[in-house]
Order: C-alpha cells, then structure tokens, then sequence
C-alpha cells in the first residue's frame, strides 16, 4: 500500500505542469489617461526607450509576458519622472506594473494615470534608431 501510494505522487509529481520561460518583448503597449481633459490614449514604447506624456517621461526596462498557451502574465518594468516647469526631473516611479493588476503598483500623480495593456514583439511604430 506505502509502496503504490509513492509511486502514485511520483507520478503525480512527475506529471504537474511545467512553466515555460517568460518571453521577453521589445515593444510595450501603454495607455495613459489625462484626468483634466479626460482623455485616455494608448502608444507604443521601445524597451530603453523614452517618451513623454504631458509632463512624465516613461521609460520602460523590461516588458514580460507568458507564451499563449499559458494563463497570461503580461508585467513591466517601468520609469517614470516628472518635468516640473523649471525643466527639473523628479523621479516619481520605478517599479514593476501588471496587466492584469492596474491598481497594484500605480503612478501615483495628481493629473495623469498610466497603466499597462500589452507586451508586443513588433509595432506599427518604428524603433528609435530608425526614426
């Protein structure tokens, strides 16, 4: 009895799902909303690359989602700094974001919201160094 019970969680063992590697992606999808005009857009960003949005520059680092054959897990690694009008940089986020989690690790700023839509392999905008 010991010895068919072992063998049965062996099996068991032997037969749990393995995780796949995260796939890493160059291109993160981010939607941004304007809470003085109301205005929500979504842009494309290059990893390592920066773009500005009203008075936050984003830098995205990395940009993790899971193959699709797998529950979907889609995070970034994200900068954010504030221009003040004097042109001084503040930084007021870096830290990891989830798509499936918007609310868990948030911008925290009085006028603009960002949040994570998608890890993607390729966008219709063209990488930096080809602009």
């Amino acid at each position: 009895m010991l010895r068919r019970t072992l063998f049965s969680l062996l099996f068991l063992i032997g037969a749990a799902p393995a995780w796949a590697e995260p796939v890493a992606n160059p291109v993160v999808s981010l939607a941004g909303l304007d809470k003085v005009t109301g205005r929500i857009i979504t842009f494309d960003v290059y990893i390592d690359e920066t773009v500005q949005f009203g008075a936050l520059q984003i830098t995205p680092r990395a940009c993790y989602s899971r193959p699709p054959n797998e529950t979907q897990r889609t995070s970034v690694f994200l900068e954010v700094d504030q221009v003040s009008l004097k042109q001084t940089v503040t930084r007021i986020f870096t830290g990891w974001m989830f798509a499936d989690s918007p609310a868990l690790n948030a911008v925290d700023h009085a006028v603009y919201d960002i949040w994570l839509v998608d890890c993607k392999q390729s966008s219709d905008i063209p990488p930096p160094d080809s602009r």
